[in-house]
């Protein structure tokens, strides 16, 4: 499990005076990002691991079960990630084209991750947020549910290649079932799957038939936790327990941490 280790290390930096301060002059790190490592540190924690507040909700032997499987990166590991979605000559994001069959999909030799949900769920906003440091790259967002259509791929430098896929339920296309499954049973470069669950209303029977392709086509896929902030605390929490007991119960290739995002980027970045 990574989680000890990113706690830990995250503890580790909060105690020691100025590596945050050497973090956010670094040449490495992004001006947003630079921006919130200056935040005091208790705005920054709660920017950096919205889901401690809610541990503190919890009976002190369920504490430590809770916070190994919630992904719990250092600043140090934010900043390596801002680093490769930052664009810059030597580390080109750049949309590639949509398709709407596998056979239309483009032939990219780098790993793919792709991002499925309900619709309305996320997923293009979330993206969006991703590529806030290349504003050059276009991310249609729409308040309307079913705004994506087609699945749209965008190269991230040399490291891999992100898939926006439509989403799934109400508006979806209708050749939806024939699009995303043939995808996911079919690509052989897609490496990760994120799969978005919206917070407020947990997983629903459609997640459950897109849970099933990933299960049946084992494919290795992480649950991302969408619109974190607009529940109550315990809303949440009662939501982050049932999600995680489900992953861990009834799941066999989903990573066993769980993803939180808030709705709303803060400062560039979700």
């Amino acid at each position: 499990m990574a989680a000890p280790g990113l706690r830990l290390g995250a503890e580790r930096l909060f105690a020691m005076p100025g590596v945050l301060e050497l973090l956010s002059r670094s040449n490495s790190t992004s001006q947003a990002f630079a921006e919130v490592l200056r935040l005091p540190k208790q705005q920054l924690r709660k920017l950096l691991y919205p889901l401690q507040e809610v541990e503190r909700f919890l009976a002190p032997d369920r504490r430590q079960d809770l916070h190994l499987r919630i992904f719990d990166p250092s600043p140090e590991d934010i900043a390596r990630a801002d680093n490769v979605f930052t664009a810059t000559k030597g580390n080109r994001i750049d949309y590639v084209s949509s398709a709407v069959r596998i056979d239309h999909a483009p032939d990219l030799p780098r790993p793919e991750v792709c991002f499925i949900g309900r619709s309305n769920v996320g997923k293009s906003s979330l993206i969006k947020a991703l590529f806030s440091l290349a504003p050059e790259v276009e991310v249609r967002v729409s308040k309307k549910p079913g705004h994506t259509k087609k699945m749209n791929f965008f190269k991230v430098g040399k490291h891999f290649t992100v898939v926006d896929m439509p989403g799934y339920g109400y508006r979806a296309p209708e050749d939806f079932v024939d699009m995303v499954e043939t995808y996911l049973k079919e690509r052989r470069n897609l490496k990760r799957t994120f799969l978005l669950v919206d917070s407020v209303v947990g997983i629903q029977k459609t997640d459950n038939i897109a849970i099933e392709m990933c299960e049946e086509f084992a494919l290795p896929y992480v649950i991302v936790l969408t619109k974190i902030d607009k529940s109550s605390k315990g809303h949440l929490l009662k939501q982050v327990l049932q999600i995680q007991k489900f992953v861990n119960t009834k799941t066999q290739g989903c990573f066993p941490q769980l993803f939180p995002v808030s709705e709303k980027p803060r400062g560039g970045s979700y």
